[in-house]
């Protein structure tokens, strides 16, 4: 039987972000939830989901909103004003081929922000990874706190490759064309199913939300959430999923 893994991103990032992870949790299809806990409304974005069964991961960020760490121990991933740099100053880092991050001082912000996870949750990640950077340096750090902690690291998969989670081969499912995507994210839910292996796990990797001040001002994705929100509480959708020969898992139910 196949195995779906259906992972909703970017808790705590704004008030908007969370209540739309809150509502597709709610509508029993999101099982699996990456918290940013350097950001303001992660407390808050846990306890919309108390009670829950959730399988609940280190969403490690370090471009969006301030770093937990003192901007000075880390400057090499702060602009002047103590911000982390955004993804676009990644994004044109890598083509130039060039990596600015420092790993000590990428490292310090990892453990920070694993430390304050385990404050929120009470307990370890249940999953380990990064948000939105292409910094090979940033992948190592993550690698060195995960091998640290004992923790359970989710490696950098590439569209369409498969990494291995524990001893399980996860592939990353990623529509190709975005545009098509936004308007009928159900399509590229049903080409997920039909392309994944019959081994190993496919993975889809939601970014579900509603629009906020916060969002508008800080993100590029906007639109998208809410179209993602709004299928994930389908029950026409999960009644689908339901018919499929399929099974629904968490990264807690791989070996």
């Amino acid at each position: 039987m196949k195995r779906l893994l259906l992972r909703a991103d970017d808790l705590g990032y704004s008030d908007g972000v969370n209540c739309g992870i809150a509502a597709a949790v709610g509508a029993g299809l999101i099982r699996t939830v990456g918290v940013m806990t350097n950001m303001p409304t992660a407390e808050s974005g846990l306890a919309r989901l108390r009670g829950e069964d959730l399988c609940l991961g280190q969403h490690t960020n370090i471009c969006t909103g301030r770093p937990l760490v003192d901007p000075a121990l880390i400057p090499s991933i702060v602009t002047g004003d103590g911000a982390f740099k955004p993804s676009s100053a990644y994004r044109a880092a890598a083509r130039d081929g060039e990596d600015f991050v420092i790993l000590d001082e990428v490292v310090l912000e990892i453990e920070a922000q694993l430390q304050r996870f385990v404050e929120l949750v009470g307990r370890d990640p249940d999953y380990f990874e990064g948000h939105a950077v292409a910094s090979p340096t940033f992948f190592k750090g993550l690698e060195v706190v995960a091998e640290r902690h004992g923790l359970p690291l989710f490696p950098f998969a590439s569209p369409g490759r498969s990494v291995r989670f524990r001893s399980t081969a996860v592939t990353s499912f990623v529509p190709e064309d975005f545009a098509a995507y936004e308007a009928d994210p159900f399509a590229a839910l049903r080409e997920a199913v039909s392309s994944a292996p019959e081994a190993g796990c496919q993975l889809m990797v939601f970014h579900p939300g509603y629009i906020d001040a916060y969002l508008m001002d800080h993100s590029s994705m906007t639109v998208p959430r809410i179209r993602e929100t709004a299928m994930l509480r389908d029950p026409a959708v999960a009644a689908w999923l339901v018919s499929q020969d399929l099974e629904l898992v968490t990264y807690n139910d791989l070996d």
